[in-house]
């Protein structure tokens, strides 16, 4: 059985007081080296690198698309810490899921794996994938050391026809690196903020997430819709935003500018880039992040809410074009 001595009593007794002028959002410590008896440091979370990466994507064309942006990454230059990739970044945008959907463990699964191994880094962006012959729009979040996590999104967009070729989503993800916690959604997402509500725990005494990724193909015809949603998150949720989308034109002839952006918590634009590929790395700073939280803690006074699944009728885009 583990007993507190005198000098771990005292440090309970600091970290009581720490904890009363603090939010721990912030902060983390190692619970089982005080109850020792050893010496437990306090480590607030540091500023994050996250590379964006907009870039054309050669349509239905797997291996182009993998090759591609393998040569993107190794034009970084230099070390980050998350890697984001577009929408469908394999692929492009298409509904021709039977003939281009993987299982895991496949082509992209193991890319990824292997891009996260070489760089050190988180890497994040979607592939058609094939579960039981049900296929999804999957977010794979892949890990250093093969460690991974998915995300299906969770709306289809349905004028394009997304909802009748794959499934929906169920639940958002909500995953921790360093120290960041951090909740990736895909492209028509963007336009629901109640699926990205960013809830406040009172047991944890901290928000859901610090960083909101939003990875897309969102066409140049509704690109200050794009820009507007990405603002719009970022304030209501006191949190960072990323959004990376793609640039080129598609296979169906639809036209994609970019407009990457990285978003602060007050809605201010940190970075963005229209119409050409771009590589950008740029830090996240958590110590601005938590003061503004502390300042401007909107989210005492936010709206409880439950999500329910519903049904459309498929009459109702008669005539929308």
């Amino acid at each position: 059985m583990l007993r507190a001595n005198k000098h771990s009593t005292g440090l309970l007794k600091s970290l009581k007081r720490y904890r009363q002028s603090y939010d721990f959002n912030l902060v983390s410590y190692v619970y089982k080296d005080f109850l020792c008896g050893r010496k437990t440091t306090i480590q607030s979370m540091q500023d994050l690198k996250i590379t964006l990466i907009q870039s054309d994507i050669y349509w239905e064309e797997v291996e182009a698309n993998l090759s591609a942006f393998e040569e993107k990454i190794w034009q970084i230059g230099q070390d980050t810490d998350v890697i984001v990739l577009p929408e469908m970044f394999t692929t492009g945008f298409t509904m021709n899921a039977p003939k281009l959907a993987e299982h895991m463990n496949m082509r992209t699964f193991k890319w990824m794996r292997q891009m996260a191994d070489q760089t050190g880094a988180l890497i994040l962006g979607s592939f058609i994938a094939n579960v039981h012959e049900r296929y999804f729009n999957r977010l794979l979040w892949m890990e250093p050391g093969g460690n991974y996590k998915t995300y299906d999104k969770r709306h289809l967009f349905r004028m394009a026809g997304e909802h009748k070729t794959f499934s929906s989503g169920e639940s958002p993800l909500i995953a921790t690196w360093k120290g960041w916690r951090i909740c990736p959604l895909i492209c028509y997402d963007l336009r629901f903020p109640v699926w990205s509500r960013n809830k406040y725990d009172a047991t944890s005494k901290r928000l859901n997430y610090d960083l909101l990724i939003y990875i897309a193909s969102w066409p140049t015809a509704r690109i200050e819709a794009w820009s507007a949603l990405l603002k719009a998150r970022a304030i209501e949720n006191l949190s960072y935003v990323v959004g990376v989308n793609r640039v080129g034109i598609d296979g169906n002839a639809v036209e994609y500018n970019g407009n990457s952006s990285i978003i602060g918590p007050k809605g201010e634009t940190i970075f963005t880039s229209e119409g050409v590929e771009a590589i950008k790395s740029l830090q996240l700073n958590a110590n601005s992040l938590q003061a503004f939280r502390d300042k401007f803690p909107a989210f005492f006074d936010a709206d409880d809410f439950s999500i329910e699944n519903e049904e459309f009728e498929e009459g109702y885009l008669t005539g929308l074009s």
